[in-house]
């Protein structure tokens, strides 16, 4: 009867720590699907103040980016592809979209307002 109940004890002790370990995951791979409107929300209003073509690199005044939890501030961003930086120039009123790319914020898309 002894034993019996150590049993128990040892085998809801374990089951207890597995529930446990299963329940502290990141969920990373239950992330919500973006819908194709949900990457127009994604986008951020910008001033740019400095276009870098040599270095791939612009620097922006911006509101807040909400899928990077920033808040609005100015400073210099990575571009995905180069090519972008042909399409503004310093006081250009933007809405862009950015990331972390390899440690670095990284504007994945840009297109100038009115």
């Amino acid at each position: 009867m002894k034993y019996a109940l150590v049993i128990a004890a040892i085998t809801g002790m374990t089951l207890g720590q597995v529930v446990v370990a299963h329940g502290t995951g990141t969920h990373s791979a239950q992330q919500p699907v973006q819908a194709k409107g949900a990457a127009a929300d994604a986008m951020a209003d910008g001033e740019v103040r400095k276009v870098d073509k040599d270095a791939g690199k612009i620097t922006m005044k911006h509101g807040p980016i909400p899928n990077l939890d920033m808040p609005g501030m100015t400073m210099v961003f990575r571009v995905k592809d180069a090519a972008m930086l042909d399409q503004v120039k310093a006081g250009d009123k933007v809405r862009f979209a950015a990331e972390k790319v390899g440690g670095q914020f990284t504007v994945t898309q840009i297109e100038p307002t009115k």
